[in-house]
């Protein structure tokens, strides 16, 4: 007899409703009440357009006359060597980012979520100069799409929303 039993398995959504959980994208969740009517801040270099772009997909594009809610976003990278080779040459980079965000409710100006994401990605620099850049922009694009992903969790977990 197996100890897998079907009452558990129907029991599960009675056990986290009791506890408060509730679906993002449910009737009443963070993620309904947030898509399509958050404004996100324009864009002031490729890296932030990037992230903009994936926020955008993300949250529902929005135009500012229909949007609840303004997302201001700062972006900053840095990028560090990783693998030096004896000759002192860099085969390998880490760029490094880290976003600010804050979302904030445009009628009443309270400050609804805020917080900070950061995280990596790396490229080699082994092959051309052409692969080298072309992994670069790629490694900057994965950040920005990687930062995006984050700063939705965070905002669908966290925001303070009225109900």
């Amino acid at each position: 007899m197996s100890w897998f039993n079907r009452k558990i398995l129907l029991m599960i959504p009675l056990a986290l409703s009791a506890c408060g959980f509730q679906p993002v994208y449910g009737t009443g969740g963070t993620g309904a009440a947030l898509r399509g009517k958050v404004e996100v801040s324009a864009p002031d270099d490729v890296e932030s357009y990037w992230l903009v772009q994936n926020l955008e997909e993300r949250l529902g594009r929005s135009a500012s006359s229909a949007s609840d809610y303004d997302l201001a976003v700062t972006v900053l990278t840095t990028q560090q060597g990783q693998a030096i080779t004896a000759s002192n040459e860099i085969t390998r980079y880490s760029i490094i980012g880290t976003a600010d965000y804050t979302l904030t409710n445009k009628a009443s100006g309270q400050v609804v979520a805020s917080g900070k994401v950061d995280n990596f990605t790396g490229y080699s620099a082994t092959g051309s100069t052409v692969e080298t850049l072309a992994s670069e922009r790629d490694a900057r694009h994965r950040l920005m799409t990687i930062l995006a992903d984050q700063i939705t969790t965070q905002l669908y977990s966290t925001a303070d929303l009225p109900t």
